[in-house]
C-alpha cells in the first residue's frame, strides 16, 4: 500500500521530468544527427554574432558533451527517474536530489541573473544558451519535486515562530555583510569613478559599457537580495507581518524559503569555486600573471565573496530548516518530554 501511495504521489513528477529528460535527449540526437537548431557555438566571453549562434550551423564535429557526453547524462537521469518511481527508497530519492543539484549546477543560474537583465536592456547576447539555461533549471525544479514527492511523508509543519539556533543568527549577518562589503563598495566606487583594486583600463571599460543607472542597480541589486537572508532568523521569515494583505499571522511555507534559499546558495557556492578554479589554472599556465592579480585585488576578492556568501546563506538555511521542522515543532510543543 505504501508503494502504492508513493508512485500515486510522484505520478505528475515523473511525468513531467520523462517529458523534460525525453526532449533533451531528442534535442542531442537531433544534433548528433547534422541538425542545428538551438545550438550555440558563441563564447560569452566574446560573442560575435549571437542571434545566429556564433556560426553554429558551420559547426560538424560536436564537443562531446553537448552530443553524446550530453545523451549518457540523459540517459542516467531516465534511470534515475525509474528508479525512484518504481523503486521508492531513500537511495532512489537521494538519486533524484543528486539529479536536481546537477541540473541547477550545470545551468549556472548566477550567470542568468546578470545576462538577462542585460540581454533585456539592450545587450548583445546569445538567446539560445540562456534558452538552454532556463530550460535546465526547470528540468532542477521537476527532479526537486519528483524527489521531494518520492520522499518519506513528514508530520504537521511548525506552528508559531520557532527561533533558530544562535549558530544560524551569526551566519545570517555574515550573509547580509558580505553583499555590502564586497560587492556594493567596490562597485559603487568604480562606479562613482574611483580605481580602488582595479586596474585604470578596467574602470574605463566599466565607464563605457555601463550607463549610470545600470551601475547603480549592478550596485545595489546585490546587497537588497542580501537582506531576504534576515528572513531566515526573523519572525517575518515564519509568519507574514501585519502589512501583508490577507496573510497576516498565517505560516509562510517553509519550501517557499527554503527551496529558494537553498538554490542560491549552491549557485553562489558553485560560482564561487569553480571561478577559483579557473583562476588558478590560469596562474598555473601562465595566462594571468600574480602581477595583474594584485593590481585587480578588488574583482579577485569578488570571487571569494561568492563563495563565502554562499557557504554563510547555506549555513544559515539549515539553521532554519531545523528551527522549522516537524520533530522541532512537536518536541516543543506542551506536554511533550524532551529528550
Amino acid at each position: 500500500m505504501a508503494v502504492f501511495e508513493v508512485q500515486s504521489r510522484t505520478r505528475p513528477w515523473a511525468l513531467a521530468c520523462g517529458g523534460f529528460v525525453a526532449a533533451a535527449l531528442a534535442q542531442r540526437l537531433y544534433w548528433i544527427a547534422g541538425g542545428r537548431w538551438g545550438y550555440t557555438a558563441c563564447d560569452r566571453t566574446d560573442l560575435v554574432d549571437p542571434a545566429g549562434g556564433c556560426g553554429a550551423d558551420q559547426v560538424e564535429a560536436l564537443p562531446f558533451w553537448s552530443g553524446w557526453g550530453a545523451v549518457g547524462v540523459g540517459v542516467a537521469l531516465a534511470l534515475v527517474l525509474v528508479c525512484t518511481v518504481r523503486f521508492p527508497a531513500r537511495w532512489a530519492t537521494a538519486g533524484s536530489w543528486a539529479a536536481a543539484a546537477l541540473l541547477l549546477v550545470v545551468a549556472f543560474p548566477l550567470h542568468l541573473v546578470f545576462e538577462v537583465p542585460a540581454a533585456l536592456a539592450g545587450r548583445p547576447s546569445d538567446w539560445r544558451d540562456l534558452g538552454a539555461r532556463l530550460v535546465l533549471v526547470a528540468g532542477g525544479i521537476l527532479f526537486a519535486g519528483l524527489a521531494n514527492a518520492s520522499g518519506p511523508r513528514r508530520g504537521p509543519a511548525a506552528v508559531g515562530y520557532r527561533p533558530v539556533p544562535p549558530w544560524a543568527r551569526r551566519w545570517a549577518y555574515v550573509a547580509v555583510a558580505l553583499p555590502v562589503v564586497g560587492w556594493a563598495v567596490p562597485h559603487g566606487l568604480w562606479v562613482l569613478g574611483f580605481p580602488v583594486g582595479i586596474s585604470e583600463p578596467e574602470l574605463n571599460d566599466i565607464e563605457r559599457d555601463l550607463s549610470t543607472a545600470t551601475g547603480v542597480a549592478i550596485t545595489l541589486v546585490p546587497p537588497l537580495a542580501g537582506l531576504l537572508v534576515l528572513g531566515l532568523v526573523q519572525r517575518w521569515g515564519q509568519q507574514f507581518p501585519r502589512w501583508v494583505p490577507g496573510l497576516h499571522g498565517r505560516r509562510v511555507p517553509r519550501r517557499l524559503a527554503v527551496v529558494p534559499a537553498g538554490v542560491v546558495a549552491l549557485t553562489l557556492v558553485t560560482y564561487g569555486v569553480l571561478s577559483v578554479a579557473v583562476l588558478v589554472g590560469r596562474l598555473l599556465t601562465g595566462d594571468t600573471r600574480w602581477s595583474d592579480v594584485w593590481d585587480g585585488w578588488a574583482v579577485t576578492a569578488t570571487l571569494l565573496v561568492f563563495l563565502g556568501w554562499g557557504v554563510s546563506l547555506a549555513v544559515t538555511t539549515t539553521g532554519y530548516a531545523l528551527a522549522t521542522s516537524a520533530d522541532t515543532a512537536m518536541t516543543d510543543l506542551p506536554g511533550s518530554e524532551h529528550p
